[in-house]
Protein backbone atom coordinates (compact mmCIF):
# COMPACT_ATOMS: atom_id res chain seq x y z
CA UNK A 1 0.00 0.00 0.00
CA UNK A 2 1.04 3.49 -0.67
CA UNK A 3 1.42 6.78 0.87
CA UNK A 4 -2.00 8.51 1.46
CA UNK A 5 -2.71 10.84 -1.70
CA UNK A 6 -4.72 14.05 -1.55
CA UNK A 7 -5.89 13.30 -5.30
CA UNK A 8 -5.55 10.53 -7.66
CA UNK A 9 -6.60 11.15 -11.37
CA UNK A 10 -7.44 8.34 -13.55
CA UNK A 11 -6.37 8.59 -17.00
CA UNK A 12 -3.54 10.99 -18.77
CA UNK A 13 -5.68 12.54 -21.61
CA UNK A 14 -5.76 16.18 -22.06
CA UNK A 15 -8.19 16.46 -18.94
CA UNK A 16 -6.74 14.37 -16.67
CA UNK A 17 -3.05 16.50 -17.23
CA UNK A 18 -4.94 19.67 -16.84
CA UNK A 19 -6.55 18.20 -13.75
CA UNK A 20 -2.76 17.14 -12.31
CA UNK A 21 -1.23 20.41 -13.28
CA UNK A 22 -3.78 22.78 -11.05
CA UNK A 23 -4.13 19.87 -8.37
CA UNK A 24 -0.40 19.75 -7.97
CA UNK A 25 0.57 23.34 -8.50
CA UNK A 26 -2.09 24.17 -5.85
CA UNK A 27 0.16 21.52 -3.56
CA UNK A 28 -2.00 18.99 -3.70
CA UNK A 29 -0.04 15.39 -3.30
CA UNK A 30 -1.25 14.22 -6.74
CA UNK A 31 -1.14 10.97 -8.61
CA UNK A 32 -1.67 10.04 -12.43
CA UNK A 33 -2.92 6.91 -13.07
CA UNK A 34 -2.65 6.12 -16.72
CA UNK A 35 -3.30 2.10 -18.05
CA UNK A 36 -1.06 2.66 -21.53
CA UNK A 37 0.57 5.84 -22.70
CA UNK A 38 -0.18 9.67 -21.55
CA UNK A 39 -1.61 11.35 -23.87
CA UNK A 40 -5.21 9.81 -24.67
CA UNK A 41 -6.74 10.04 -27.85
CA UNK A 42 -5.58 13.68 -28.85
CA UNK A 43 -2.09 12.14 -28.90
CA UNK A 44 -2.64 9.65 -32.23
CA UNK A 45 -3.87 12.88 -34.09
CA UNK A 46 -1.60 14.09 -37.07
CA UNK A 47 -2.49 18.02 -36.26
CA UNK A 48 -4.30 19.97 -34.03
CA UNK A 49 -5.91 23.05 -35.70
CA UNK A 50 -8.07 24.38 -33.06
CA UNK A 51 -6.47 24.38 -30.12
CA UNK A 52 -5.70 28.15 -29.09
CA UNK A 53 -2.30 29.15 -28.92
CA UNK A 54 -0.84 27.05 -31.90
CA UNK A 55 -2.01 29.07 -35.44
CA UNK A 56 -0.12 26.99 -37.36
CA UNK A 57 -1.34 23.83 -35.75
CA UNK A 58 0.43 21.21 -33.60
CA UNK A 59 0.77 17.50 -33.43
CA UNK A 60 -1.17 15.55 -30.96
CA UNK A 61 1.75 13.38 -29.36
CA UNK A 62 3.16 16.75 -29.03
CA UNK A 63 0.41 18.88 -27.81
CA UNK A 64 0.22 16.23 -24.66
CA UNK A 65 3.94 15.65 -24.37
CA UNK A 66 3.72 19.50 -23.42
CA UNK A 67 1.25 19.11 -20.88
CA UNK A 68 2.68 16.51 -19.77
CA UNK A 69 6.04 18.05 -19.00
CA UNK A 70 3.98 20.79 -18.04
CA UNK A 71 2.41 19.29 -14.72
CA UNK A 72 5.78 17.01 -13.65
CA UNK A 73 7.42 20.54 -13.41
CA UNK A 74 4.99 21.44 -10.18
CA UNK A 75 5.63 18.19 -8.54
CA UNK A 76 2.49 15.47 -10.67
CA UNK A 77 3.04 11.45 -9.83
CA UNK A 78 2.29 9.49 -13.30
CA UNK A 79 2.93 5.82 -13.07
CA UNK A 80 1.27 3.17 -14.97
CA UNK A 81 -1.43 1.36 -14.08
CA UNK A 82 -4.84 0.28 -15.21
CA UNK A 83 -7.83 0.38 -12.83
CA UNK A 84 -9.79 -2.34 -11.61
CA UNK A 85 -11.41 -1.26 -8.52
CA UNK A 86 -12.28 1.54 -6.36
CA UNK A 87 -13.72 0.86 -2.90
CA UNK A 88 -14.15 3.08 0.42
CA UNK A 89 -11.35 1.87 2.94
CA UNK A 90 -12.83 0.22 5.60
CA UNK A 91 -11.36 1.92 8.56
CA UNK A 92 -11.77 5.70 7.26
CA UNK A 93 -14.90 6.24 5.18
CA UNK A 94 -13.61 9.67 4.05
CA UNK A 95 -10.82 8.06 2.32
CA UNK A 96 -10.89 5.22 -0.87
CA UNK A 97 -8.47 2.63 -2.26
CA UNK A 98 -7.64 2.36 -6.18
CA UNK A 99 -6.57 -1.14 -7.06
CA UNK A 100 -4.48 -1.79 -10.25
CA UNK A 101 -3.04 -4.58 -12.40
CA UNK A 102 0.34 -4.29 -10.38
CA UNK A 103 -0.77 -2.75 -7.15
CA UNK A 104 -3.02 -0.33 -4.48
CA UNK A 105 -3.23 3.47 -3.55
CA UNK A 106 -4.69 5.10 -1.17
CA UNK A 107 -6.72 8.81 -1.76
CA UNK A 108 -8.38 11.20 0.16
CA UNK A 109 -10.16 12.50 -3.20
CA UNK A 110 -10.20 10.56 -7.25
CA UNK A 111 -11.19 12.52 -10.46
CA UNK A 112 -11.82 9.76 -13.28
CA UNK A 113 -10.29 11.37 -16.62
CA UNK A 114 -10.52 7.82 -17.92
CA UNK A 115 -12.13 9.04 -21.67
CA UNK A 116 -13.50 6.96 -24.16
CA UNK A 117 -12.75 5.03 -26.91
CA UNK A 118 -14.12 5.33 -30.62
CA UNK A 119 -16.41 2.22 -31.08
CA UNK A 120 -14.38 0.30 -34.06
CA UNK A 121 -15.43 -1.56 -37.01
CA UNK A 122 -12.82 -4.10 -36.21
CA UNK A 123 -12.14 -5.13 -40.17
CA UNK A 124 -8.93 -5.65 -42.01
CA UNK A 125 -6.43 -2.63 -42.67
CA UNK A 126 -8.15 0.07 -39.80
CA UNK A 127 -5.91 -0.55 -37.52
CA UNK A 128 -3.47 0.13 -39.96
CA UNK A 129 -4.18 3.08 -41.74
CA UNK A 130 -5.61 4.70 -38.01
CA UNK A 131 -4.21 8.39 -38.72
CA UNK A 132 -3.31 7.09 -42.53
CA UNK A 133 -6.70 8.15 -44.28
CA UNK A 134 -8.90 6.39 -41.24
CA UNK A 135 -10.20 8.92 -39.17
CA UNK A 136 -12.74 8.91 -36.02
CA UNK A 137 -13.12 12.56 -35.90
CA UNK A 138 -14.48 15.21 -38.31
CA UNK A 139 -13.78 18.11 -36.71
CA UNK A 140 -9.79 16.79 -35.99
CA UNK A 141 -9.09 15.78 -39.29
CA UNK A 142 -11.72 17.21 -41.96
CA UNK A 143 -9.34 19.81 -43.11
CA UNK A 144 -7.09 17.09 -44.71
CA UNK A 145 -9.31 15.86 -46.84
CA UNK A 146 -10.14 19.24 -48.80
CA UNK A 147 -11.32 18.49 -51.83
CA UNK A 148 -10.83 14.92 -51.98
CA UNK A 149 -13.22 11.85 -51.92
CA UNK A 150 -14.40 9.90 -48.84
CA UNK A 151 -16.26 7.32 -47.00
CA UNK A 152 -18.10 7.87 -43.59
CA UNK A 153 -19.48 4.98 -42.33
CA UNK A 154 -22.83 5.05 -39.90
CA UNK A 155 -26.01 6.48 -40.16
CA UNK A 156 -26.96 8.17 -36.37
CA UNK A 157 -27.21 11.07 -35.52
CA UNK A 158 -23.66 11.95 -34.86
CA UNK A 159 -22.04 10.14 -38.77
CA UNK A 160 -24.57 12.40 -40.36
CA UNK A 161 -23.82 15.54 -38.38
CA UNK A 162 -20.02 14.83 -39.12
CA UNK A 163 -20.86 14.11 -42.35
CA UNK A 164 -22.48 17.34 -43.26
CA UNK A 165 -19.58 19.26 -41.45
CA UNK A 166 -16.96 17.55 -43.96
CA UNK A 167 -19.00 18.59 -46.82
CA UNK A 168 -17.24 22.05 -46.05
CA UNK A 169 -13.88 20.49 -46.83
CA UNK A 170 -14.27 16.98 -49.09
CA UNK A 171 -15.43 16.61 -52.76
CA UNK A 172 -17.76 14.23 -52.31
CA UNK A 173 -18.97 11.59 -49.38
CA UNK A 174 -20.01 7.93 -50.00
CA UNK A 175 -21.92 7.16 -46.51
CA UNK A 176 -22.55 3.32 -46.31
CA UNK A 177 -25.55 2.47 -43.92
CA UNK A 178 -26.38 -0.95 -43.06
CA UNK A 179 -30.05 0.13 -43.55
CA UNK A 180 -32.06 1.51 -46.23
CA UNK A 181 -32.59 4.61 -44.58
CA UNK A 182 -30.57 7.02 -41.95
CA UNK A 183 -31.40 6.68 -38.48
CA UNK A 184 -30.71 10.20 -38.00
CA UNK A 185 -33.37 12.81 -36.97
CA UNK A 186 -35.60 14.26 -39.44
CA UNK A 187 -33.81 17.74 -39.88
CA UNK A 188 -30.45 16.77 -40.56
CA UNK A 189 -31.76 13.28 -42.41
CA UNK A 190 -33.39 15.73 -44.94
CA UNK A 191 -29.93 18.01 -45.10
CA UNK A 192 -28.00 15.43 -46.28
CA UNK A 193 -30.27 13.76 -48.60
CA UNK A 194 -30.85 17.09 -50.19
CA UNK A 195 -26.77 17.60 -50.35
CA UNK A 196 -24.90 17.18 -53.44
CA UNK A 197 -22.03 15.84 -52.14
CA UNK A 198 -24.03 12.57 -50.87
CA UNK A 199 -23.58 9.16 -52.23
CA UNK A 200 -25.80 7.11 -50.04
CA UNK A 201 -24.93 3.03 -50.11
CA UNK A 202 -27.59 1.39 -48.76
CA UNK A 203 -28.11 -2.04 -46.79
CA UNK A 204 -24.21 -2.19 -46.80
CA UNK A 205 -21.55 -2.38 -44.52
CA UNK A 206 -17.62 -1.85 -44.92
CA UNK A 207 -15.45 -4.96 -44.79
CA UNK A 208 -11.87 -3.66 -45.65
CA UNK A 209 -9.18 -0.92 -46.05
CA UNK A 210 -6.32 -1.44 -48.28
CA UNK A 211 -3.35 0.94 -49.49
CA UNK A 212 -0.05 1.04 -49.54
CA UNK A 213 1.45 4.01 -46.88
CA UNK A 214 -2.08 5.33 -46.80
CA UNK A 215 -5.95 4.69 -47.60
CA UNK A 216 -6.98 4.26 -50.83
CA UNK A 217 -9.48 2.14 -51.10
CA UNK A 218 -12.19 0.18 -49.03
CA UNK A 219 -14.46 -2.85 -49.87
CA UNK A 220 -18.28 -2.39 -49.54
CA UNK A 221 -20.30 -5.76 -49.29
CA UNK A 222 -24.38 -5.88 -50.24
CA UNK A 223 -26.01 -7.39 -46.81
CA UNK A 224 -28.47 -8.46 -48.63
CA UNK A 225 -26.96 -10.24 -51.87
CA UNK A 226 -23.63 -10.32 -50.08
CA UNK A 227 -21.66 -8.80 -52.86
CA UNK A 228 -18.87 -6.97 -52.89
CA UNK A 229 -17.25 -3.76 -54.52
CA UNK A 230 -14.24 -1.78 -53.98
CA UNK A 231 -14.49 2.08 -54.13
CA UNK A 232 -11.42 4.53 -54.28
CA UNK A 233 -11.22 6.72 -51.73
CA UNK A 234 -8.90 9.00 -49.77
CA UNK A 235 -10.07 8.42 -46.40
CA UNK A 236 -12.93 6.81 -44.38
CA UNK A 237 -14.69 8.26 -41.61
CA UNK A 238 -16.03 5.98 -39.16
CA UNK A 239 -18.53 7.16 -36.56
CA UNK A 240 -20.77 3.82 -34.78
CA UNK A 241 -20.25 5.71 -31.77
CA UNK A 242 -18.11 5.57 -28.86
CA UNK A 243 -17.05 3.37 -25.46
CA UNK A 244 -16.70 5.34 -22.01
CA UNK A 245 -13.74 3.55 -20.25
CA UNK A 246 -15.85 3.21 -17.28
CA UNK A 247 -16.14 -0.53 -16.37
CA UNK A 248 -14.30 -0.03 -13.49
CA UNK A 249 -16.47 2.54 -12.39
CA UNK A 250 -20.10 -0.04 -11.95
CA UNK A 251 -21.82 0.04 -7.98
CA UNK A 252 -19.29 2.88 -7.41
CA UNK A 253 -20.89 5.84 -8.64
CA UNK A 254 -24.24 6.78 -11.15
CA UNK A 255 -23.13 5.87 -14.73
CA UNK A 256 -25.78 7.34 -17.60
CA UNK A 257 -27.25 4.00 -19.28
CA UNK A 258 -24.47 4.04 -22.02
CA UNK A 259 -21.95 4.23 -19.25
CA UNK A 260 -21.10 7.81 -19.32
CA UNK A 261 -20.46 9.77 -16.14
CA UNK A 262 -22.95 11.78 -14.63
CA UNK A 263 -21.52 14.89 -13.15
CA UNK A 264 -22.70 18.37 -12.23
CA UNK A 265 -21.19 21.97 -13.35
CA UNK A 266 -18.80 21.73 -10.21
CA UNK A 267 -17.62 18.22 -11.17
CA UNK A 268 -18.70 16.21 -8.35
CA UNK A 269 -20.29 12.55 -9.03
CA UNK A 270 -22.90 10.75 -7.34
CA UNK A 271 -20.25 9.94 -4.47
CA UNK A 272 -18.51 12.36 -1.95
CA UNK A 273 -14.91 12.89 -3.24
CA UNK A 274 -15.15 11.47 -6.70
CA UNK A 275 -14.80 13.98 -9.43
CA UNK A 276 -14.96 13.73 -12.90
CA UNK A 277 -13.99 15.67 -15.81
CA UNK A 278 -13.33 15.04 -20.03
CA UNK A 279 -14.78 13.08 -22.48
CA UNK A 280 -15.96 10.10 -19.84
CA UNK A 281 -18.44 12.87 -18.53
CA UNK A 282 -22.63 12.68 -20.03
CA UNK A 283 -22.28 15.92 -22.05
CA UNK A 284 -22.54 17.08 -25.73
CA UNK A 285 -19.38 18.55 -26.93
CA UNK A 286 -15.98 16.63 -27.06
CA UNK A 287 -12.90 18.37 -27.93
CA UNK A 288 -9.43 19.08 -26.02
CA UNK A 289 -10.31 22.72 -24.80
CA UNK A 290 -13.35 22.35 -23.08
CA UNK A 291 -12.03 18.88 -21.44
CA UNK A 292 -8.79 21.27 -20.56
CA UNK A 293 -11.26 23.26 -18.83
CA UNK A 294 -13.23 20.78 -16.70
CA UNK A 295 -9.87 19.06 -15.61
CA UNK A 296 -9.22 22.64 -14.03
CA UNK A 297 -12.89 22.53 -12.37
CA UNK A 298 -12.34 19.16 -10.99
CA UNK A 299 -8.91 19.49 -9.37
CA UNK A 300 -10.45 23.09 -7.97
CA UNK A 301 -12.99 21.38 -6.60
CA UNK A 302 -11.54 18.26 -5.31
CA UNK A 303 -8.32 20.50 -3.55
CA UNK A 304 -11.52 22.22 -1.72
CA UNK A 305 -12.98 19.20 -0.21
CA UNK A 306 -9.56 17.85 1.06
CA UNK A 307 -8.65 20.62 2.74
CA UNK A 308 -12.14 21.01 3.73
CA UNK A 309 -11.02 17.28 5.39
CA UNK A 310 -8.00 18.11 6.87
CA UNK A 311 -9.99 21.60 8.07
CA UNK A 312 -7.61 23.60 6.13
CA UNK A 313 -10.57 25.16 4.16
CA UNK A 314 -10.33 28.93 3.58
CA UNK A 315 -14.16 30.14 4.35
Amino acid sequence: MSDLYDIIIIGGGPAGLTAGLYASRGGSKTLLLEKTAVGGLVAITENVENYPGFPDGINGFDLTNLMEKQARKFGLEITTGEVIQITPEKSKSDSFIIKTSSAEYKTLSIIIASGTIARKLGIPGEEKFTGKGVSYCATCDAPFFKDKEIVVVGGGDAAVEEALFLTKFVKKISLVHRRDRLRATKVIRDQALKHPKFNFIWNSRVTGITGENKTEKVTVENINDQTSREITVNGVFIFIGFIPNTSFLKDVIDLDETGYVLANAEAQTSRTGIFACGDVIKKRLRQIVNACGEGSVAASNARHYVDGLKGMAYK
